[in-house]
């Protein structure tokens, strides 16, 4: 799937605050790259940062929306370049950080990362991983939500399979990712589909 977007150019800059790298100019410049500090927590198994309200801000105004989801890039730690989704679940906007982003993030829950942050305009193609392709081949019902899921929440669960790092985290999320699709759990925060809810209530009424 095509995400098809303008390549526009991004400069740097922050403001060190006594909190951490976490605030920035009263009016940024729209095509940023931000930093800030968070600390990793934890949603399901599924780790995660909040973005301090001032990043949030910008970032959202630079994408031009306040709903769906918004693809960003950055580098955490000063060394790992990352491309990510930007989600919002239950009001609440996360940036997840897999095992890709971060070695061994489930295991460092509550540790402090310096994080940059930007709007991804850059196009790109992001292939689905071979064994959520068989998960969903060897499972027509699932696969049949799969196709009637919003494609916004296709690419998500695409993006974020394919960019994890461990064969044991591929198979463990492509399960969930299963259930979910049945109907029996969530996935990256998310609950059932709404109309897997909306399917059952009417076999129900019949």
């Amino acid at each position: 799937m095509k995400i098809a977007i303008l390549n526009i150019p991004a400069c740097r800059y922050f403001q060190r605050s006594p909190a951490g790298f976490n605030s920035m100019p009263d009016q940024p410049e729209k095509n940023s790259t931000l930093t800030f500090s968070a600390r990793l927590e934890k949603i399901g198994i599924n780790p995660f940062v909040f973005l301090p309200k001032a990043i949030l801000e910008n970032i959202l105004k630079a994408a031009g929306k306040e709903k769906g989801n918004i693809a960003v890039k950055g580098i955490i730690n000063h060394q790992t370049a990352y491309r990510q989704t930007l989600l919002r679940y239950k009001g609440e906007w996360r940036l997840y950080i897999n095992t890709n982003m971060l070695k061994n993030s489930p295991e460092r829950i509550g540790e402090k990362l310096i994080i940059t942050i930007e709007p991804d305009y850059e196009e790109k193609v992001i292939p689905m991983h071979p064994k959520l392709m068989n998960a969903l081949k060897n499972n027509p019902e699932a696969n049949r939500v799969f196709n009637l899921l919003r494609p916004s929440l296709q690419k998500e669960m695409i993006r974020y399979i394919s960019f994890l790092k461990t064969e044991e985290s591929i198979e463990k999320n492509i399960n969930k990712a299963m259930k979910y699709l049945s109907g029996k759990g969530s996935f990256v925060g998310r609950q059932a589909p709404e109309f897997r809810k909306a399917l059952k209530t009417s076999k129900t009424r019949k």
